[in-house]
């Protein structure tokens, strides 16, 4: 036991899209890349949060009444989410360490061994918080549970040789090909994610590939076959998931007090062409 915490925005349960089978979704807080489409923009920062979404408000008052500090000195104590009867005040983050959170995940056990599932760790980024990654899916595998990462490969390489005895799959995220486009959209440029691609692969970890698919970003044929070559020349996954933006990321950006950026999503026959490059 390290005695480290992580925090802890979200555990989706019964989750079909992070993985194999039937899976526990553990989301930490905290990323180092910002994509300007990011669907999770609560997992951005490491520190706790609290959203507001206006339009739930009714007015009525009773988030005043319990807040000991005003609005202005707000300190996240949590006093008016927990009272709000609307949710229109959400507190987000709550500290773990590493027994806590595997109660949570354990209590789904029947889940994973009816359809041959597990839990996967996203974020945010959950490969920034590595030695606490390390020990929760140490303690994973030790009760015979399948783990995976969700993961855009943005850290040094020793934090994925930390990870990669215990880990059974990971999610890799490939955004561009194009550096600079890369480092326009998220802040960042692609050359040390596709570094840690080629170096896990060559390892033999298990790897799904997942490209969200925005439209006027990366949405085209040119895109998506300069994406096909850079995984054929360092070892194609084993799967290759296209994942449509969609928009729901706006509405948790605005109860954060942030103007989001906004894409249309790409259409399902846009979809489909796209899709048969990596057939």
């Amino acid at each position: 036991m390290t005695g480290e915490k992580a925090t802890v925005f979200d555990i989706a349960r019964l989750s079909f899209t992070d993985g194999p089978g039937i899976r526990t979704a553990v989301f930490f807080k905290g990323c180092n890349l910002r994509c300007a489409w990011c669907h999770n923009p609560e997992g951005q920062r490491e520190a706790r949060e609290l959203l507001y979404y206006r339009d739930r408000c009714t007015g009525c008052g009773r988030c005043r009444t319990v807040c000991p500090r005003g609005e202005e000195n707000c300190t996240l104590c949590g006093a008016c989410a927990e009272v709000c009867p609307s949710e229109a005040r959400v507190l987000c983050g709550k500290e773990m360490d590493a027994e806590e959170l595997f109660r949570e995940i354990e209590r789904d056990r029947a889940f994973y061994t009816a359809s041959g599932g597990g839990v996967t760790f996203s974020g945010g980024e959950c490969m920034l918080r590595a030695d606490f990654l390390c020990e929760i899916l140490k303690k994973c595998k030790d009760n015979l549970i399948n783990t995976a990462i969700d993961t855009a490969g943005c850290v040094p390489f020793s934090s994925f040789k930390k990870v990669l005895p215990y880990t059974d799959l990971f999610l890799y995220d490939i955004k561009l090909a194009d550096e600079v486009a890369h480092r326009r959209y998220t802040g960042v440029g692609n050359r040390l994610i596709l570094e840690n691609y080629t170096r896990l692969r060559a390892l033999g970890a298990r790897i799904h590939c997942r490209i969200p698919v925005i439209a006027g970003v990366n949405d085209t044929e040119e895109e998506m076959r300069a994406i096909r070559t850079l995984l054929e020349a360092r070892g194609y996954p084993e799967a290759v998931e296209l994942l449509p933006y969609h928009a729901m990321g706006c509405r948790k950006s605005e109860a954060l007090g942030r103007v989001p950026a906004r894409f249309a999503p790409p259409t399902s026959e846009r979809m489909e062409e796209l899709r048969a490059i990596f057939a």
